[in-house]
């Protein structure tokens, strides 16, 4: 029998120490500079540097002598490899785990809709692997660099748990279904792919990059128009997307108004992209796969209100937190690595309506509810 879904009083999530050198702020000229720096990790995030980062973010906003703000990972394999999940589940015996998760949640969120309303220029430098809470942290901003060891990804659903820091927003920025079909299958894109659906805005190779800071750091001012200018000028082609050669069938098929229907549209396809999709969707979780499909197309209803949508992917995270299956996939794929995660239900036809249903309700105490006035 599955827990309630309804949520219970619990003291609030210990404060969190992490070591100051894992995100790094620094100003230079007009620019201010944040680094995530936790290379060994792909600079996933904890709720310390969740912390540390808004924090950044609110002091620049408020710094008169800051023009811009630009965001970047340590290392040469990610920019952020997202939220440090797996510290959810294996937190110590003597922390409130159901707090933490709240606690991790609500501040990571409130850091996404920060990025998104920022009113100073907002340049991601996604330079490397960029997955779930990465996404977060940059494809909310106005500018979205990617280079040639970019790689992104919301391969949530493998996790037991659903595609959220505001992507009900931003994959449904994609055309057509093209959203709906990185939700569920957790395609991984470069560059030329996300260029081509609108999730980043400039390509500029690796070794460009330091060219690209200091020509931003030499400016006397950084509006927004000067910063466009900058970016353009270090604008390359990043090639040609062999996604876009799927979109007509993407496009069909997941249009389908059930994931029984999207996956029996599948098996009828021959071409590499569906059988990929088809493989991965297999092994996610069934009740990720419903809830996903379910965020995704009732999320449009909210146009811009990135808030809104907040607010229920807090919900869906609380709750599928509280779940069997995202101890499950954290524990198969993050820890054990054995690549088997035992999902219950483990059949899509064996998840119920009433279940889903569940997810998607407020909270009956109202203050349980994601503040993000």
């Amino acid at each position: 029998m599955e827990p309630s879904l309804q949520m219970a009083d619990h003291p609030a999530a210990p404060p969190l120490e992490f070591p100051p050198d894992e995100v790094l702020v620094e100003t230079r000229g007009r620019l201010g500079i944040v680094t995530l720096n936790r290379p060994k990790a792909l600079n996933a995030l904890s709720l310390g540097m969740i912390r540390a980062l808004d924090q950044a973010l609110a002091a620049f906003a408020a710094e008169a002598a800051v023009d811009a703000v630009l965001i970047r990972g340590a290392g040469e394999k990610a920019f952020c490899a997202g939220g440090d999940v797996r510290a959810l589940v294996t937190a110590p015996a003597d922390v409130d785990k159901d707090a933490l998760a709240r606690a991790f949640f609500a501040e990571e969120y409130r850091l996404n809709l920060h990025v998104h309303r920022y009113l100073k220029p907002f340049v991601a430098l996604i330079d490397g692997v960029t997955m779930g809470g990465g996404c977060g942290l940059s494809l909310h901003s106005g500018f979205v660099v990617a280079t040639e060891r970019t790689m992104v990804a919301m391969p949530e659903t493998v996790l037991g748990l659903f595609p959220d820091v505001g992507a009900t927003w931003f994959l449904n920025q994609c055309p057509g279904e093209m959203g709906v079909y990185l939700g569920l299958t957790g395609r991984r894109l470069k560059a030329a792919d996300l260029k081509a659906v609108g999730l980043a805005s400039h390509f500029t190779p690796s070794p460009g990059l330091d060219a690209l800071v200091d020509a931003l750091a030499a400016e006397s001012s950084l509006d927004h128009a000067v910063v466009s200018r900058i970016l353009k000028a270090h604008d390359q082609d990043a090639g040609a997307s062999p996604l876009l050669d799927d979109q007509a069938a993407i496009d069909r098929i997941f249009a389908s108004d059930s994931v029984e229907a999207i996956v029996t549209a599948l098996e009828t396809e021959t071409a590499p992209w569906a059988a990929e999709a088809l493989h991965t969707i297999r092994r996610a979780s069934p009740t990720s796969l419903r809830i996903t499909l379910r965020q995704l197309r009732e999320g449009r209803v909210f146009g811009s209100d990135v808030a809104a949508m907040l607010r229920i992917e807090y919900r869906l995270a609380v709750r599928s937190v509280a779940g069997h299956d995202f101890a499950e996939g954290v524990r198969a794929i993050l820890i054990d690595k054995d690549n088997k995660p035992a999902w219950r239900p483990a059949q899509l036809d064996k998840v119920q309506d009433a279940w889903i249903d569940q997810f998607f309700v407020p909270f009956e105490n109202p203050a349980d509810e994601l503040d993000v006035s």
